[in-house]
């Protein structure tokens, strides 16, 4: 099905098709953290991330959100919509970890009183600063576009936070992107793994996402595997049906 390679990021390979209009997305068992000052690399890491992606697109799908998703055509590989990506990531936190915990001084694992959002421009030679409205207006991007990226991520989250409760994990915080069709239509893009989220068991408070692979923590592979199998547990059972 692939043509030609048409870009190569930190995780994944992106193909042109025979249809103009879709794209064919290769994910990587290649692992970078620091905006690819570390870097590392796991059997199976690709795997979960196409399919924990594919099935998370499928259910938010049903629960009426636009994504780009079109179907996963092998263990690594899912085809997408061709978008034209806003430059712009979406961060959603319901927990302090990470940049917010030493941005407020908060300890990590303090539960926030209500989501926080926040806009990053996507730019790996700037390592994606934090911005507010005024600086994206300033580089181009719409006011309606970033009320949509807003509304997305806590759509988004409102529907994830009791789909991996569910399942025993904590969805801690999670970045996501926003596309724009050929229609003129914003929708979801990117993925939904653990390079993208943070997930935490709900009883343990295991890591089970990249920080491990951040912090030297080990069980990486393990923690990825833990992962697709409670998302593909839920496939199997209907509930993305």
């Amino acid at each position: 099905m692939p043509e030609e390679m048409l870009y190569e990021g930190k995780a994944k390979r992106v193909f042109a098709t025979d249809d103009e209009g879709i794209l064919l997305h290769r994910y990587k068992d290649d692992a970078t953290a620091f905006n690819a000052k570390k870097r590392g690399s796991w059997e199976g890491k690709g795997k979960t991330n196409a399919t924990m992606s594919a099935a998370l697109f499928e259910y938010l799908e049903t629960q009426g959100v636009p994504t780009h998703f079109v179907e996963q055509v092998d263990d690594e590989s899912i085809t997408t919509m061709k978008l034209e990506m806003l430059p712009v990531e979406v961060i959603v936190r319901n927990i302090a970890a990470g940049s917010l915990a030493r941005l407020l001084g908060f300890e990590e694992g303090r539960k926030l009183k209500a989501p926080i959002v926040e806009l990053c421009y996507k730019d790996d030679d700037l390592d994606d600063p934090m911005l507010n409205w005024y600086h994206f207006r300033e580089l181009g991007v719409a006011d309606e576009d970033l009320a949509f990226c807003e509304e997305l991520g806590l759509r988004v989250n409102e529907i994830l936070v009791p789909f991996f409760d569910e399942k025993g994990v904590i969805l801690v915080d999670f970045k996501i992107e926003v596309g724009r069709d050929e229609n003129g239509n914003l929708m979801l893009a990117d993925e939904i793994s653990p390079d993208t989220c943070r997930f935490w068991d709900k009883e343990t408070g295991e890591k089970l996402d990249k920080d491990r692979f951040r912090r030297d923590m080990g069980g990486v592979e393990e923690a990825y595997a833990e992962m697709l199998r409670r998302v593909t547990e839920i496939k199997e059972r209907g509930a993305v049906d």
